[in-house]
């Protein structure tokens, strides 16, 4: 689909110099000398290169539609990723690298979202958040107040993150799977 370079928003893809790119930023500028354009920042959905591109108006790029598919994260075999498609049971391996460090947060039967182009996968979107059990951490100290003081925990997946004081060992905690910090604690 076709749309010109002024009507490119934040979260569009677009094919640009034979690769897919993703608009980061976009900033409608009129200088007061020469036509409007619009400068957009663009990030490499294979490489995660950036890009500082200026489009003008009478400009067409190519927008794309990515195909998601949900799939169940069955196992790791070395440094490859098994995952299973739930509708066709077709299984796609792969590199844990794809993933990046969000990779420590996969279990065992977790449903992730897939974007294919072209049946090629380019992206794993894993949940928000996940439960995880915390493995080692201080013990809690009494008397000691809960404002804005945390102390460093292990958790089972051997992620270190910072909890409030009154976490303890074994507990269930709800943990954000962007940065790895606490939210809270699981029911």
């Amino acid at each position: 689909m076709k749309m010109n370079g002024n009507e490119i928003k934040p979260g569009n893809i677009i094919k640009h110099q034979d690769t897919l790119w993703v608009a980061v930023k976009c900033n409608a500028v009129k200088p007061g000398k020469g036509g409007a354009f619009n400068q957009v920042e663009l990030k490499n959905l294979l490489d995660g290169r950036k890009l500082n591109e200026r489009f003008r108006a009478a400009e067409t790029v190519e927008r794309v539609r990515l195909e998601q598919k949900t799939h169940t994260y069955l196992y790791a075999d070395g440094d490859m990723l098994v995952f299973m498609n739930g509708e066709t049971y077709e299984q796609i391996n792969l590199q844990a690298e794809f993933i990046g460090e969000r990779a420590v947060y996969l279990n065992d039967g977790m449903e992730v979202d897939v974007e294919f182009y072209e049946e090629k996968p380019i992206s794993v979107s894993l949940p928000e958040q996940v439960v995880l059990e915390v493995q080692d951490t201080e013990p809690v100290v009494k008397g000691q107040t809960a404002a804005n003081s945390y102390k460093p925990a292990t958790l089972e997946n051997g992620v270190r993150t910072t909890v409030p004081p009154f976490i303890s060992v074994g507990e269930k905690l709800i943990i954000n799977t962007e940065d790895g910090s606490y939210v809270k604690r699981a029911d």
